[in-house]
């Protein structure tokens, strides 16, 4: 386990910012005390700095999971977000789409949501934004990126993707052996 590059902090939070915005100073200075990211068999992990010293004391080849998995480095080291990092993007996200209660199903399979399928979105969400998507009931299901701004969505065809499938909730049963 080690701190992460200069190169490699620039990657994840470029990708961490396209959904946060500048939310990602509140990830790392918490009031409940101070945390950060960390590389280890290439995913990245986010952990406090008490939990990152009691992980010291393990040896490297034992250590499973020292945090929260936040994505993992791809051969061609680009970062991709895993669905773990959910629960901490969706606090803080920016852009946000909701999806009808019949269209949720269909997330959670891993499908995109379709015009038909929206319920509601954000306020001047550009094309190619990275939005959390929630259930109507504000439970959040998962994230992507808007096929559409908010402009476009109004005048689309009812079949039209809105929102490009990146993670949803459901990976946790589909990939149940991989995810750590």
């Amino acid at each position: 386990m080690r701190p992460l590059t200069e190169a490699e902090t620039r990657a994840v939070f470029e990708k961490l910012g396209k959904y946060i915005g500048e939310n990602i100073q509140l990830l790392v200075d918490r009031p409940d005390g101070t945390y950060c990211f960390r590389l280890h068999r290439d995913r990245v992990y986010y952990l406090s700095e008490k939990l990152l010293k009691l992980a010291a004391s393990i040896p490297r080849e034992s250590l499973v999971a020292p945090g929260t998995c936040f994505g993992k480095f791809t051969k061609s080291q680009k970062f991709r977000l895993s669905v773990t990092a959910l629960d901490f993007l969706a606090p803080y996200a920016k852009y946000k789409v909701w999806v009808k209660p019949g269209s949720e199903q269909s997330f959670l399979y891993g499908n995109h949501v379709l015009k038909s399928g929206l319920g509601r979105i954000t306020e001047n969400t550009a094309q190619y934004q990275g939005v959390v998507v929630y259930s109507m009931a504000d439970v959040p299901l998962g994230f992507g990126v808007a096929a559409k701004s908010t402009q476009e969505c109004r005048k689309v065809d009812p079949l039209a993707i809105v929102v490009f499938h990146q993670a949803d909730v459901g990976e946790y049963v589909r990939n149940e052996d991989t995810l750590t």
